[in-house]
């Protein structure tokens, strides 16, 4: 059987030139070479790159979606690529056989599609916000989720050939979770594997200006796109709680609103509701979606 090939996609806006030249390093060192390499300069001029790397360059800034849709575009163009392993530009893999481990996971089993890296910090500390789970206390503890971390992660080729792949409109937020709930519709596997390190800073998603706008419209978005019509009240009512629970300053509630009524009031793509079957699915794995 031939072995499966890997290509690398990463994003990158020009301001973290030692940490991407760190990150391709390491993809460089790992024990199976990627087949390509593709860096997307979003919105900017690409940086010095090696002669391996291919340059994506983006007249604007397509946010996170748009500019890994240009990347998974140029992989589909080699034709040479069965596994996209997408990688945040301040990460790091600090091991060498990350490309190895994750191409038998994936030869192990034709119906995976996606396998999650575990985000951990110089120091081996993950956050909670990144385990894709609803118990999080444990982040060794891998398994099969609903979700998976934009970090770092793989994901299989013919099955983005079969769902599609960033849903455009989101730019940013909640799109790993339209790609893992179209997936699961589609009977594909959501794999998260601790065993699977990106190394990435200590950091807070509120770091982006338009983090509260963007997590709330496309909180929306996803109910209106992929929920069962007598599910979407709940899921928003549920997130609408949560969020006022855990809301620490009118600051953060103000754009949250805003980001929420703009996502009621706008077109998010074409609605194709999940079956009751998948429902069913994810509430077996752990988190229905109405949370």
């Amino acid at each position: 059987m031939r072995q499966l090939r890997v290509g690398v996609a990463i994003l990158t806006m020009g301001n973290r030139p030692a940490e991407l030249a760190a990150l391709l390093d390491s993809v460089a060192s790992q024990d199976l070479p990627a087949t390509r390499v593709v860096v997307v300069a979003n919105g900017v001029a690409p940086p010095p790159l090696p002669e391996s790397v291919t340059a994506v360059a983006l007249p604007e800034n397509a946010g996170v979606t748009g500019g890994r849709n240009a990347a998974l575009a140029r992989l589909k163009e080699f034709g040479d690529v069965d596994i996209v392993v997408d990688l945040d530009d301040d990460g790091l893999l600090i091991s060498t056989d990350v490309f190895s481990r994750l191409v038998a996971a994936f030869a192990d089993d034709p119906r995976l599609g996606v396998v999650s890296f575990r985000i951990a910090d110089e120091r081996n500390r993950t956050q909670r916000r990144h385990v894709p789970r609803l118990r999080a206390s444990d982040p060794m503890r891998g398994g099969y989720v609903t979700t998976f971390l934009g970090g770092g992660h793989g994901l299989s080729m013919p099955m983005l050939d079969e769902i599609g792949g960033w849903p455009d409109e989101f730019f940013y937020a909640h799109e790993e979770t339209d790609l893992a709930w179209r997936a699961l519709d589609a009977d594909w596997k959501v794999l998260y594997e601790p065993q699977l390190v990106l190394q990435h800073p200590w950091t807070a998603p509120t770091r982006h200006a338009v983090y509260h706008r963007m997590i709330a419209r496309n909180r929306v978005w996803l109910a209106k796109r992929h929920l069962p019509a007598p599910l979407v009240p709940t899921y928003l009512a549920v997130w609408t709680a949560l969020t006022l629970l855990r809301s620490r300053s009118l600051s953060g509630l103000r754009p949250w609103f805003a980001g929420f009524a703009e996502g009621v009031r706008t077109p998010c793509g074409q609605r194709r509701p999940m079956r009751w079957r998948t429902v069913w699915r994810m509430t077996m794995l752990g988190r229905p979606p109405v949370i």
